[in-house]
Protein backbone atom coordinates (compact mmCIF):
# COMPACT_ATOMS: atom_id res chain seq x y z
CA UNK A 1 0.00 0.00 0.00
CA UNK A 2 0.98 3.50 -1.05
CA UNK A 3 0.01 6.32 0.47
CA UNK A 4 0.86 10.41 0.82
CA UNK A 5 1.59 12.50 3.82
CA UNK A 6 2.58 16.21 4.51
CA UNK A 7 6.28 15.97 5.73
CA UNK A 8 4.94 18.64 8.32
CA UNK A 9 2.42 16.13 9.76
CA UNK A 10 3.15 14.79 12.76
CA UNK A 11 4.43 10.71 12.02
CA UNK A 12 2.67 8.09 13.12
CA UNK A 13 3.00 3.90 13.13
CA UNK A 14 0.84 3.73 10.71
CA UNK A 15 2.63 5.18 7.64
CA UNK A 16 5.00 2.51 7.59
CA UNK A 17 7.95 3.36 5.98
CA UNK A 18 8.48 7.10 4.93
CA UNK A 19 10.61 8.59 2.30
CA UNK A 20 10.54 12.15 1.76
CA UNK A 21 10.25 12.62 -2.26
CA UNK A 22 11.29 16.28 -2.46
CA UNK A 23 15.02 16.80 -4.09
CA UNK A 24 14.95 20.22 -1.33
CA UNK A 25 15.06 19.47 1.96
CA UNK A 26 11.38 21.12 3.68
CA UNK A 27 11.90 24.38 5.54
CA UNK A 28 12.10 24.75 9.15
CA UNK A 29 12.45 21.00 9.63
CA UNK A 30 14.72 19.36 11.75
CA UNK A 31 15.74 16.01 10.55
CA UNK A 32 15.40 14.22 13.55
CA UNK A 33 11.85 15.76 13.96
CA UNK A 34 10.89 14.50 10.56
CA UNK A 35 10.41 10.56 10.90
CA UNK A 36 12.06 10.13 7.73
CA UNK A 37 13.36 6.61 6.74
CA UNK A 38 14.74 7.73 3.25
CA UNK A 39 15.37 10.68 1.62
CA UNK A 40 15.40 9.88 -2.38
CA UNK A 41 16.04 13.09 -3.63
CA UNK A 42 16.68 11.33 -7.30
CA UNK A 43 12.77 10.84 -7.50
CA UNK A 44 11.85 14.44 -7.16
CA UNK A 45 10.87 16.38 -9.90
CA UNK A 46 13.45 18.41 -11.67
CA UNK A 47 14.51 22.12 -10.36
CA UNK A 48 13.28 23.41 -13.87
CA UNK A 49 10.09 21.22 -13.85
CA UNK A 50 9.47 22.06 -10.50
CA UNK A 51 9.71 25.76 -11.19
CA UNK A 52 7.64 25.54 -14.37
CA UNK A 53 4.96 23.81 -12.33
CA UNK A 54 4.61 26.19 -9.53
CA UNK A 55 2.06 24.12 -7.93
CA UNK A 56 -0.65 25.41 -10.31
CA UNK A 57 -3.72 23.19 -10.65
CA UNK A 58 -4.25 24.29 -14.15
CA UNK A 59 -0.71 22.85 -15.11
CA UNK A 60 -1.50 19.93 -13.18
CA UNK A 61 -1.88 17.01 -16.11
CA UNK A 62 0.93 18.74 -17.90
CA UNK A 63 2.86 18.30 -14.83
CA UNK A 64 2.30 14.22 -14.67
CA UNK A 65 3.17 14.00 -17.93
CA UNK A 66 6.21 15.73 -17.90
CA UNK A 67 7.31 13.99 -14.35
CA UNK A 68 6.43 11.16 -15.76
CA UNK A 69 8.90 11.23 -18.34
CA UNK A 70 11.91 11.78 -15.71
CA UNK A 71 10.50 9.09 -13.71
CA UNK A 72 11.25 6.40 -16.30
CA UNK A 73 14.70 7.63 -16.83
CA UNK A 74 15.08 6.61 -12.73
CA UNK A 75 14.97 3.30 -12.61
CA UNK A 76 16.70 2.03 -9.99
CA UNK A 77 15.08 4.71 -7.47
CA UNK A 78 11.64 4.13 -8.85
CA UNK A 79 12.46 0.19 -7.92
CA UNK A 80 13.58 0.61 -4.59
CA UNK A 81 10.18 2.55 -4.10
CA UNK A 82 8.60 -0.20 -5.55
CA UNK A 83 10.48 -3.02 -3.53
CA UNK A 84 9.86 -1.25 0.23
CA UNK A 85 5.81 -0.97 -1.33
CA UNK A 86 5.68 -4.43 -1.96
CA UNK A 87 7.17 -4.87 1.50
CA UNK A 88 4.69 -3.02 3.72
CA UNK A 89 3.06 0.37 3.95
CA UNK A 90 5.21 3.05 2.00
CA UNK A 91 4.34 6.96 2.70
CA UNK A 92 5.49 9.32 0.14
CA UNK A 93 6.24 12.41 2.08
CA UNK A 94 6.07 15.64 0.64
CA UNK A 95 6.48 19.49 1.55
CA UNK A 96 3.93 21.62 -0.66
CA UNK A 97 1.00 22.94 0.53
CA UNK A 98 -1.32 21.57 -2.04
CA UNK A 99 -1.97 18.07 -0.62
CA UNK A 100 -3.84 17.32 -3.97
CA UNK A 101 -1.17 18.58 -6.80
CA UNK A 102 2.35 17.49 -5.65
CA UNK A 103 5.00 15.19 -7.35
CA UNK A 104 4.06 12.74 -4.31
CA UNK A 105 0.15 12.05 -5.70
CA UNK A 106 2.37 12.30 -9.01
CA UNK A 107 4.32 9.42 -8.46
CA UNK A 108 2.19 7.52 -6.11
CA UNK A 109 0.28 7.27 -9.66
CA UNK A 110 2.97 6.73 -11.42
CA UNK A 111 4.00 3.54 -9.12
CA UNK A 112 0.87 2.10 -9.19
CA UNK A 113 0.74 2.30 -13.12
CA UNK A 114 2.49 -0.68 -15.44
CA UNK A 115 5.33 2.38 -16.31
Amino acid sequence: MIQVKRVYDKPSPADGYRVLVDRLWPRGLRKQDAGIDLWLKDVGPSAELRRWFAHAPERWDEFRRRYAAELAGKGRAVDVLREKSGNGKLTLVFAAKDAEHNNAVALMEYLASKH
